[in-house]
């Protein structure tokens, strides 16, 4: 014979069954949360200090490209006039395709690593 006991006993450990569940998959969303945004942080460290070091190179290289085109057209104003227009020229494409080069790249980067399950 069954005692009344028994439904409360089911039902107590229905809910702590429950209440531990539920805290379970709160500490696995925060887990889930950290890996992320530290896949985030190190991805942004790493294009930041490519950019850097992109910068500086090209610094150099530009310079050195105003004094090779020093030598043909005879005037080291004149050749750092002409590479300041490249670097116009470049920044004007880049900001013209700056969607796909930019801005597409990054939300798929941030869509993969949010949206898409492991």
């Amino acid at each position: 014979m069954k005692t009344t006991q028994e439904p409360v006993e089911n039902f107590q450990q229905l809910y702590a069954d429950i209440k531990k569940y539920v805290e379970l998959q709160a500490d696995y969303i925060k887990v889930e949360f950290v890996e992320k945004l530290t896949i985030l942080i190190s991805t942004l460290l790493i294009i930041i200090l490519v950019i850097i070091l992109a910068m500086a190179g090209l610094f150099y290289l530009f310079f050195s490209m105003a004094y090779a085109i020093e030598l043909m057209v005879g005037s080291l104003a004149l050749s750092f006039a002409l590479v300041a227009v490249f670097y116009v020229l470049l920044i004007i494409a880049l900001f013209a395709w700056r969607k796909k080069l930019v801005i597409n790249p990054l939300v798929r980067f941030l869509t993969k690593l949010f949206l898409t399950k492991n």
